[in-house]
């Protein structure tokens, strides 16, 4: 069989994928380990808080490695964000987030695992934040999402 395009479909450059409370974290450093392009697997460094008049630099952020940079380093080279919470998703790093990638084009996309009658909240404070938005109660979504967009 023939088709019209005859080589690979390239896959993303730059995926980034942040977990933003300890239970994603979790499942981001599982995820991790499989085999992936240009993507890379990150958490927040601390908490970020109130976001009262900062912006994307009070974001830090840790690799699986153990090595830390900036959410603005990271967007440099990102051409889609993830970001992955459980139940206790870190507010202000979502808006954060969610905000310098709106201003940089970058698309977002927001996955909430966990039984549905604990993670409204979760739900509530990504909503605006994604473009995206996927609600699961099973952690192995998270690949799927990332085998779809090519990570």
């Amino acid at each position: 069989m023939r088709y019209r395009i005859d080589r690979p479909i390239r896959g993303r450059n730059g995926a980034r994928i942040i977990g933003l409370d300890a239970g994603a974290d979790a499942v981001v450093e599982r995820i991790a380990h499989e085999p992936w392009g240009h993507a890379r697997f990150l958490s927040l460094a601390e908490r970020v808080g109130d976001v009262g008049d900062r912006g994307s630099e009070a974001v830090s952020l840790r690799d699986t490695a153990g090595d830390v940079s900036s959410l603005l380093v990271e967007l440099e080279d990102a051409d889609v964000v993830i970001m992955v919470a459980t139940t206790g998703a870190d507010t202000a790093a979502a808006t954060i987030v969610g905000a310098a990638c709106t201003v940089r084009a970058i698309m977002t996309a927001a996955l909430v695992i966990g039984d549905r009658e604990r993670i409204g909240a979760t739900v509530a404070t990504l909503r605006p934040h994604a473009r995206v938005l996927m609600v699961s109660g099973d952690e192995r979504d998270v690949v799927d999402l990332l085998t779809a967009l090519r990570a």
